[in-house]
């Protein structure tokens, strides 16, 4: 165990980041991230955990519009539509990054960190998470927008990568093989 003043990220962070690659190492699962308003948050606290190497595939940092269609393959046509803070881009960045890589499930993360960029529709705070999986059918999209309010730019990137590291927590047996309950 390394001497905590090793770390430079908050230990709640840290913790959540050790039981997702603990969790998926038990499992014999990889992961991906594809991040924007976190900036790599959720995957510098993955990294910080000592054989991290076993379970975390990669990680994209894709902050500009440009960056989420050359790297991940997002649709301008989507970016347009629904914009850069919605569930249609966090769905096409979490199958991006799962096309992209040897993952066998990717979460992604797009939102309003502020202080300014928020409207009425979407405020500072607001934060869209995707999650994909290996296999999984396509169509069964696995998306949610959360409201963290105004907490302060890096309040909001701390709790957007928390609730990213909740969803790389591997889905149980019984949900990799049987439909979801309608």
């Amino acid at each position: 165990m390394s001497d905590p003043q090793d770390f430079v990220l908050p230990p709640q962070l840290l913790e959540a980041a050790r039981r997702v690659i603990d969790a998926n190492r038990a499992r014999g699962k990889r992961i991906a991230l594809a991040e924007s308003c976190t900036g790599g948050l959720a995957a510098a606290a993955l990294t910080e955990i000592p054989g991290a190497s076993d379970v975390f595939e990669a990680g994209f940092v894709t902050y500009s519009n440009e960056a989420k269609m050359d790297l991940l393959g997002v649709s301008e046509d989507v970016l347009d539509t629904f914009g850069a803070v919605s569930i249609a881009t966090a769905w096409a960045m979490a199958q991006g990054a799962l096309q992209r890589s040897r993952a066998d499930s990717a979460v992604a993360i797009t939102g309003i960190a502020g202080p300014g960029g928020g409207s009425d529709r979407k405020p500072v705070g607001t934060v869209v998470f995707a999650r994909a999986r290996r296999g999984a059918d396509p169509k069964e999209i696995i998306a949610d927008t959360r409201q963290f309010g105004d907490l302060g730019r890096g309040g909001i990137r701390l709790q957007a990568a928390l609730c990213a590291l909740e969803l790389l927590m591997p889905v149980s047996p019984a949900a990799d093989s049987s439909p979801p309950a309608p």
